[in-house]
């Protein structure tokens, strides 16, 4: 009985890992957004606003930060985030929003942008 439970404990570990281990390509290359940006709503202080539930929100929106002028003029346009506008965002944010204060990410291919894109957009 001791040998059986051990092996569903071990193959749970294992099992576990391998779940773990097929992460979204868009979770770990949004890693490295983390020290500006974050998933949880509740996160305040950061350099970025939070990126929970982007799909079709507002440009400027996220409630307790405090947004560039420029994100505030898009939020008066009614601006919305949706896949092209914040791949576009990811290759040169100055082009989308001129004057906010995001800097491009450096390095990021456009399959990494893409994959995190998907990624945020989905959250």
């Amino acid at each position: 009985m001791r040998a059986a439970s051990a092996a569903l404990v071990a193959f749970g570990l294992i099992a576990g890992g391998a779940v773990q281990a097929q992460e979204p390509a868009g979770a770990a290359v949004f890693k490295t957004c983390q020290s500006c940006h974050s998933l949880d709503t509740a996160k305040a202080g950061m350099a970025g606003p939070h990126l929970s539930g982007l799909n079709g929100r507002v440009f400027g929106s996220a409630e307790g930060f405090d947004y560039s002028p420029a994100f505030k003029a898009a939020k008066a346009q009614g601006l919305s985030w949706d896949r092209e506008r914040l791949l576009g965002y990811l290759a040169d944010p100055d082009a989308v929003v001129p004057g906010g204060w995001m800097s491009p990410p450096a390095g990021v291919s456009a399959a990494d942008r893409a994959a995190v894109a998907d990624y945020l957009l989905g959250q």
